[in-house]
Formats: C-alpha cells, sequence, structure tokens
C-alpha cells in the first residue's frame, strides 16, 4: 500500500534526499517549499510551492492543497541556522529561528490533525543542539533554543495525538553536508534521508517520543 507522505522544505538539501528516498520505496510523496526547483520538479512528485512555514498565507496555502489528502506521514524538515554569541546578541535571528525552527512545525500539524490518519506517523526533524546536556561549547543561541523548543513541543505531541495512535519521532539528521552548513558536514543528504526514511519506517507508538540520531543512537535532552 503506497503511503502519502508530506515533507516541508523538500526543494533541496535533507528534504529533496527524503523525497527521493520515498518516492524510491514507492510511496506518494506531496512536498512542500517557497519555491521549487528544477532538481524537485524532475521528481514527478506533488509540487506545491509558495508554503512559507512561518508565515499565515504559507500555512494556508499548504492547508487548501492538501484538503483532500489524508496523510500517512508527516515530515516536518523545513529549519534555518543563524549564529549568534554572546557578543553579538542578535534578538531579531533568534526571533527567526524560534518562528522557523520551532513554531512554524507545530503550527503545521495543528493545521494538518484532523488529516493524519489512525495510526499516522510525524517525524520532526530537529537537532542534536536542542539537547542541553550534549551542549559543550556554547553559542548558537537561536538554533540550539529554538529546537530545544521544537524537542519540548514534541513530547507534547507524542501525549496529544497518542489516543488518535498517532507516533512522533524526533530526529537528528547528523551533521550533513548541505547549504546551511556550507557543505561541511560529514555525511551525504543522500546518506542522512536514507537513515531517516528508515527510522521512520519502523516508527511506532512504542518509539514514540523518543529523541534520536538517524544513525540510531538515543540522544539526551
Amino acid at each position: 500500500m503506497n503511503n502519502n507522505i508530506v515533507i516541508t522544505g523538500a526543494n533541496r538539501g535533507i528534504g529533496l534526499a527524503m523525497v527521493k528516498s520515498f518516492k524510491a520505496q514507492g510511496d506518494n510523496v506531496f512536498a512542500l517549499c517557497r519555491q521549487t526547483s528544477d532538481e524537485l520538479n524532475a521528481l514527478r512528485v506533488n509540487v506545491i510551492e509558495q508554503v512559507d512555514v512561518a508565515t499565515e498565507l504559507g500555512v494556508k496555502n499548504m492547508a487548501k492543497a492538501l484538503v483532500n489528502v489524508s496523510v500517512d506521514v508527516l515530515v516536518c524538515n523545513a529549519g534555518i541556522l543563524r549564529d549568534e554569541n554572546l557578543n553579538n546578541l542578535n534578538l531579531d535571528t533568534i526571533r527567526e529561528q524560534f518562528e522557523v525552527n520551532a513554531l512554524a512545525p507545530l503550527n503545521i500539524v495543528a493545521n494538518l490533525q484532523k488529516q493524519l490518519q489512525q495510526g499516522a506517523k510525524i517525524a520532526l526533524i530537529t537537532s542534536r543542539m536542542g539537547s542541553i546536556t550534549d551542549n559543550s561549547s556554547g553559542g548558537r543561541y537561536g538554533y540550539r533554543m529554538s529546537k530545544a523548543a521544537l524537542n519540548a513541543a514534541a513530547m507534547s505531541l507524542t501525549h496529544d495525538l497518542a489516543n488518535k495512535e498517532v507516533a512522533v519521532g524526533i530526529y537528528h539528521p547528523g551533521y550533513v553536508q548541505t547549504d546551511m552548513v556550507n557543505y561541511a558536514g560529514d555525511i551525504s543528504a543522500s546518506e542522512s534521508a536514507l537513515r531517516l526514511v528508515k527510522l521512520i519506517n519502523q516508527l511506532n507508538l512504542n518509539e514514540s517520543g523518543v529523541f534520536r540520531h538517524s544513525n540510531g543512537e538515543v540522544l539526551p535532552w
């Protein structure tokens, strides 16, 4: 049976690689993005543009395009990375990261919750930089704080959606070679996507609310 997969931030990087992986296993993919790319168009999936996840209009565009779609897997992948330190504290970029990385995924789930099938899955692409225990270098205030907030929201979603048997996966993709980090990562987007899709395929209620590295390691909060 083909599943309906909805992925945000799907025009490049990890999102695009996940589109490829899900399509390769025969799923029906809905690729959400602000603006499509030639590589995404070439995959011949359902591309939905003008979805800026941090704006009211973007979320309305998403909801309208998916109004008749029953969602089996929702992957909230869209995110941004900015850089602040204590001597260069930019509150505007911190707020921006909260809007995109923490509030937007929660809003997307809320807007699509009625279309989530009994036994559906939600995958939140977060970061080990949202781990308080794992923070050994400081800095990156907006990114760390916004991902920690996303992790907190994920745990609430785990409980709030349990009666609908919706499982919530909380995933660090790895240090991935994408534009976000100027391709300085240690694994490719394709490898990260394959790992993530495998974890999502295995996700069930017993695994709901577990914070994992894409390599399967359980990460500390």
